[in-house]
């Protein structure tokens, strides 16, 4: 099968005006007196409502100003708006109202014209909100359009990885994704599960995706699944059960169909996925 690298792509005439307004936000969310809320209101009239700069308060008193413009002006500020997870009985609202205003941010850049299938801004952007979002994320985090999370705090990611579009990773009950992680579009990765009796009772469990592990198009991931080193499932499966490393899982639910050709030796797959497990539980 033959090797096919991403292109390099010549500069864009408005690069030097990205560099700028990335620097700025950079320096914002670095300023522990910076209200967040104030920084996402203020960040999307501006690439939203340009004309409204400096008129915000008075357009949104003005009742000459028609209501929907009102409402969709209100709406930039993350305080007037309700997004599901801080709606769980097990939301941790302090944790939750102080990443809220980023991922509202996050959430509503992917929706403007600016924002869109903007590859490069787009990415540097997600890259800029992760570590203020996130429990921890890793260098080189690259993550494309319509990625949404559940709280966002209790989501954990390694070295190199890459999230492709509409994703949903739902860090209810902790995700860990390890190096070299790639998830591909319209996955879900789960870490809460309700009960099949009464759908309030939720149980929460860590989901763990290990060192380069691959998760394809349309597939899921539930909740308490560990995904070992290098271990990939399918398009479309639902992995249910642990996937073991090097093994490749499809179907519904997910089964080993095979090992990937570059795996160890198994006593050595099998010392790694121990070795991984002790990790995890300390």
């Amino acid at each position: 099968m033959p090797r096919i690298p991403l292109q390099s792509l010549p500069p864009r005439p408005a690069e030097a005006l990205q560099e700028r307004w990335l620097a700025s936000l950079e320096a914002k969310l670095a300023d522990p007196a910076v209200d967040r809320s104030d920084l996402c209101r203020d960040t999307l009239l501006e690439l939203s409502f340009p004309g409204m700069a400096g008129r915000y308060a008075e357009a949104l008193a003005d009742e000459a100003t028609p209501v929907g413009v009102r409402l969709a002006l209100a709406a930039l500020d993350p305080r007037n708006v309700t997004l599901e997870p801080e709606y769980y009985g097990d939301c941790d609202q302090a944790r939750f109202q102080r990443v809220k205003p980023l991922l509202w941010l996050w959430y509503s850049f992917d929706r403007l014209p600016i924002g869109g299938q903007n590859v490069e801004l787009g990415v540097r952007l997600r890259r800029l909100l992760a570590p203020h979002i996130f429990k921890r994320v890793g260098r080189n985090f690259k993550c494309f359009q319509h990625v949404e999370f559940s709280f966002g705090y209790n989501l954990e990611v390694g070295d190199d990885v890459v999230v492709h579009r509409h994703v949903l990773l739902d860090d209810r009950g902790g995700i860990r994704l390890g190096n070299r992680v790639s998830i591909s579009d319209y996955a879900n990765i789960y870490s809460h599960t309700h009960s099949i009796v009464e759908q309030v009772d939720v149980t929460n469990a860590l989901t763990v995706l290990g060192d380069g592990v691959r998760v394809t198009y349309h597939a899921t991931v539930l909740a308490g699944v560990h995904v070992g080193e290098q271990g990939m499932v399918g398009a479309v499966a639902v992995a249910t059960k642990d996937v073991r490393p090097y093994h490749v899982n499809v179907g519904i639910p997910a089964k080993s169909v095979r090992v990937k050709p570059n795996a160890p030796p198994e006593g050595d797959r099998l010392r790694t996925s121990v070795e991984r497990a002790r990790v995890d539980e300390g």
